[in-house]
């Protein structure tokens, strides 16, 4: 997948042709340096962010521990979504696995447009949509196939970022221990 920006993500998804000008919102850009957080906890989310480069790794508190919940990688969008819709406090916390340079549209501004343009309403309807399925994917991934196999399936759709994710932070993804995950990878490359 090559690499795009907002406006180029926006008008694929509505199959559009509108220029930066024509947006109903204004886009900003921001980077963030490995290991900031974006979004903590508690924080209320006020904007959503398109990954143009970088990873950004979506975490939850557990009981003693954090747990990811999941990666997000170019050209996809991220939010502390529950938060962002409801603006509430965030019970997840993003951060920026390596260095980010990410496009954002502030809350406030998507309202707003929602207001006025019906191409948003139907661009925010689709990007739920994909929320949700991948959302879905994850829980029955989880509840029906094991660590290698979502391990594999990981490494296949997302094999030039898989080295540049600490091992550690995979394996608590996956709910194993990094020894395990060890075991996985050397049986995959053998």
């Amino acid at each position: 997948m090559s690499i795009m920006t907002f406006l180029m993500f926006y008008n694929r998804v509505l199959n559009e042709n509108n220029t930066l000008e024509e947006l109903p919102f204004p886009v900003g850009k921001v980077f963030f340096q490995k290991g900031t957080v974006i979004t903590d906890y508690n924080e209320i989310e006020n904007a959503v962010y398109f990954v143009n480069s970088g990873i950004i790794e979506l975490s939850i508190k557990s009981y003693m521990t954090e747990k990811i919940i999941d990666f997000f990688f170019e050209n996809e969008m991220v939010a502390s979504l529950t938060s962002f819709l409801l603006q509430s406090e965030s019970d997840v916390k993003l951060t920026a696995l390596m260095d980010c340079e990410l496009e954002m549209v502030k809350y406030h501004h998507l309202m707003e447009a929602y207001d006025h343009d019906l191409s948003i309403n139907k661009f925010g309807r689709k990007i739920m949509e994909g929320a949700y399925i991948r959302k879905s994917n994850r829980e029955k991934a989880l509840l029906s196939k094991t660590a290698e196999e979502i391990y594999t399936e990981m490494f296949h759709t997302h094999t030039k970022y898989i080295s540049q994710i600490p091992v550690n932070k995979i394996a608590k993804y996956l709910g194993i221990h990094p020894e395990s995950l060890s075991r996985i990878r050397k049986k995959l490359n053998s």
